[in-house]
This record gives structure tokens, C-alpha cells and sequence, in this order.
């Protein structure tokens, strides 16, 4: 598809079609590289599941052959799977070193994320209703007030979608990513450090302020330090040390 064609798409019906390959990637570029002397078992799928991605629940017509190789095969930690996937996680499951199927989904949810900043970015600036009422009509921010909650809608949805449990021959994959998970605000994020880097981003906050702030303030609050940092963007590196004396010492008193 050619670059004109491709900003022809609106962006929300891109989304809505992540897994279909003449957006992303080509039917020759998705191709895996795969060991075929390898004997990948392919997984059980609940039927509610059967035509989505274990990953992102988009449409799936693929399948991940996971690992690809008998010597990427001698570090797994489970039996060679095949499991359903979309087009795009596929492309971006291609670069992942991962030792076992559940650190590679979470390295696609980080991708999927950082991909789609801008769109998860829209639920915390905004509420559905303050969208909708924004007063875009017929100016150049209409389309964003139309489609702008159901582009958030979508992006969240794919990163929070866990999958089902993995079974294989009788046999249950046991999750090696299970309690990492870091949930704020309605978004699940892989672990504490992406959903800084998320919110250091969404807000241009200064990353090693906001960290310390968290650390006085604790992750349980961890809503409070995004509003304490935000407080004070911009401000010097002297400045933010002697908010950060103060903060603690605040914190120490109650």
C-alpha cells in the first residue's frame, strides 16, 4: 500500500483492523522464520476465543509458532505452541527474544503501547463526556471528538487483554509474568517502570522526579504522584531537590 493510500485511513478504522496485513505488514514480511522439524502443539482455544488473537483479542488468521527455533527451543520453558495472533503482533512478536510465550506477550503489549501513547493518552486528558461535549463541530478537531473515545476504547482494550489460560496437551503453561502486572486507572500496564515511562510521556514529567516522588509518596498513591509532579514541570534541578526535602519531610509527618 503506498504512502497516500495509507493516510487516506482514518486512523480509528486502522486500529479496528490492526491484524489485517495490507496495513502493517505484508503477507512475505509477517512470514516466521521457523524450524518446521520442530513439532509446535498448537493450543487449546475456549470457543468464545476462536477466531482472536491470544495477545490483543483483534481478529486472528495467524499463527505464532513459538519458539522458532530447537536452539531458541533449549531456553523455553514450556513444550514448542502454536497460538493464534493478528497481523500486527505478529510483526512486532518477530524481534522478541523472549524464553517462554508469556514474556513475549508482554514485550507486544509493551510495543503495543508505546505505539498507541497517543490514543491511550486520550483517557487521561479527557472523560467520554468532556469529549463529547467539547464543542469540536465543524472545526478541524470534529473528526477527534467523534472517534477520539472509541480510538482510547480500542488501544486500552488491546493492552488489557490477558489472553486465556495456556494448556497444551493436557498439560497447563504456567505464567511467568503473573503479579508483575502494574494496573492504574483502567490500563494494565506490564510493570511499574512502562507505566512511568507512560505517564512521563503522556504529561512531560521529569522521569527521575516523578520516581523519587513516588518513592516518599509510595506506588499505592501512585495517582497522587502523577498530580504532585505535574505541580512543578519545568522547574530547576535545585528546585525539584528542595520539593523533594520538603515532600518527605511532609510525608514523614503524617
Amino acid at each position: 500500500m503506498s504512502n497516500n493510500s495509507n493516510k487516506a485511513v482514518p486512523h480509528a478504522k486502522r486500529i479496528a483492523n490492526a491484524d489485517t496485513d495490507q496495513y502493517y505488514q505484508s503477507e512475505q514480511s509477517l512470514h516466521q522464520h521457523v524450524d518446521h522439524s520442530l513439532a509446535h502443539q498448537e493450543i487449546e482455544t475456549p470457543f468464545n476465543f476462536r477466531h482472536c488473537c491470544w495477545f490483543c483479542q483483534e481478529p486472528s488468521q495467524l499463527r505464532l509458532l513459538f519458539p522458532s527455533t530447537k536452539q531458541r527451543l533449549i531456553d523455553c520453558t514450556h513444550q514448542a505452541i502454536s497460538v493464534p495472533i493478528c497481523g500486527e503482533c505478529k510483526s512486532l512478536a518477530k524481534t522478541s527474544q523472549a524464553s517462554d510465550i508469556y514474556r513475549c506477550r508482554e514485550q507486544i503489549k509493551k510495543a503495543l503501547a508505546k505505539r498507541y501513547q497517543k490514543d491511550l493518552a486520550i483517557g487521561k486528558n479527557w472523560t467520554k463526556e468532556e469529549l463529547a461535549n467539547a464543542g469540536f463541530e465543524g472545526g478541524s478537531f470534529e473528526g477527534f471528538a467523534r472517534s477520539g473515545w472509541m480510538m482510547f476504547e480500542i488501544a486500552r482494550d488491546r493492552v488489557n487483554f490477558s489472553g486465556w489460560p495456556l494448556w497444551c496437551n493436557g498439560e497447563q503453561i504456567e505464567d511467568t509474568t503473573l503479579g508483575k502486572q502494574f494496573i492504574f486507572d483502567g490500563v494494565a500496564y506490564s510493570d511499574l517502570s512502562q507505566a512511568v515511562d507512560f505517564y512521563v510521556k503522556t504529561f512531560g514529567l521529569h522521569k527521575d522526579f516523578f520516581v523519587e516522588c513516588i518513592k516518599i509518596i509510595g506506588v499505592k498513591r501512585f495517582g497522587h504522584a502523577i498530580r504532585f509532579a505535574r505541580l512543578y514541570i519545568g522547574y530547576s534541578s535545585k528546585e525539584r531537590r528542595e520539593i523533594l526535602n520538603d515532600l518527605a519531610i511532609t510525608e514523614q509527618s503524617h
